[in-house]
C-alpha cells in the first residue's frame, strides 16, 4: 500500500489548502480504484474538507471557532486547567476534538473524488508558526 508524509509549515490560526499534494501523491501510485486515508499527527490542528474557490470562507470559519472557542485568557474560558503551552494550547485541542484527524477521500479513476469546489486543508489552531505532518495512504 503506497503511503507518504508530507510536512506542511503553517503561519499561525489558519487554513492551509494541500489538495495539489495529496492529487500528486495519487496519481504517482498505480490505484486507480481505493480510498485515500489522510491523516494528521498532531493534537492541536485537525483536517477539513471545505470549499477553495472564496477565501472569505475560510475567514468565516476561523472566526466561527474563535468564537465558539476563544483563548483560555478569556474570561469565559477560566475553567480551562491545561494552560502551560499558552492562551492558545488548549483551545486548539478543543477545535481539533470538534473536528477531525483522518479524513478517507475515495479514488476513481486514479483521482480524488473531490466535488468540483472542494479542498483538502490542514486546519491550524495554534497561534505560532508549526511544521505539521500528514499521513497519505492509499489502499485499493
Amino acid at each position: 500500500m503506497p503511503q507518504k508524509i508530507i510536512s506542511l509549515a503553517t503561519q499561525g490560526q489558519g487554513l492551509y489548502e494541500f489538495t495539489h499534494e495529496a492529487s500528486a501523491f495519487v496519481r504517482t501510485c498505480a490505484v486507480t480504484e481505493g480510498l485515500l486515508t489522510v491523516f494528521v499527527r498532531h493534537t492541536s490542528c485537525s483536517l477539513i474538507i471545505q470549499e477553495n474557490a472564496d477565501p472569505d470562507v475560510q475567514q468565516d470559519l476561523r472566526a466561527f471557532f474563535t468564537r465558539l472557542v476563544p483563548p483560555s485568557s478569556d474570561p469565559s474560558m477560566r475553567w480551562i486547567v491545561h494552560t502551560a503551552e499558552g492562551p492558545d494550547d488548549m483551545p486548539a485541542h478543543i477545535k481539533a476534538a470538534l473536528t477531525q484527524v483522518s479524513i478517507g477521500i475515495p479514488v476513481i479513476s486514479g483521482r480524488l473524488a473531490l466535488g468540483t469546489w472542494q479542498g483538502i486543508y490542514l486546519f491550524e489552531h495554534r497561534d505560532r508558526p508549526h511544521r505539521r505532518e500528514v499521513v497519505l495512504h492509499l489502499g485499493a
